[in-house]
């Protein structure tokens, strides 16, 4: 089964660093770039950060732009968003997405143009 599984979610204080993987069950996602994004209740899903198959190409929302990093490892079918002086507001269920093709922020920033979605972690940020 095709799927993305999200982990490294937790309770930390504010000014505390985490990092979530986001692994991919199958090689079927060779080729495809990936997204990270968040979500609080009653809100639309907020675009952080992508990164193309290879590497080479990363977008980042300005909110998050200079405290978080995503990367990625393909031997590990993994990315990574590292996620550094963490404040309240950042309190959210992290969600990974991969997309097969795009080129450019506006792609990667738009939540439909994602074709797979993991199921979320939590990331709880106490002041």
């Amino acid at each position: 089964q095709v799927q993305l599984v999200e982990s490294g979610g937790g309770l930390v204080q504010a000014g505390d660093s985490l990092r979530l993987s986001c692994a991919a069950s199958a090689r079927a996602f060779r080729g495809y770039g990936r997204g990270w994004f968040r979500q609080t209740p009653g809100k639309e899903r907020e675009f952080l950060a992508g990164i193309s198959w290879s590497g080479g190409s990363t977008y980042y929302a300005d909110s998050v732009k200079g405290r978080f990093t995503i990367s990625r490892d393909n031997a590990r079918m993994t990315v990574y968003l590292q996620m550094n002086s963490l404040k309240p507001e950042d309190t959210a269920t992290y969600y990974c997405a991969a997309t097969f093709s795009g080129s450019s922020r506006d792609y990667y920033s738009g939540a439909s143009a994602y074709d797979y979605w993991g199921q979320g972690t939590q990331v709880t940020v106490s002041s």
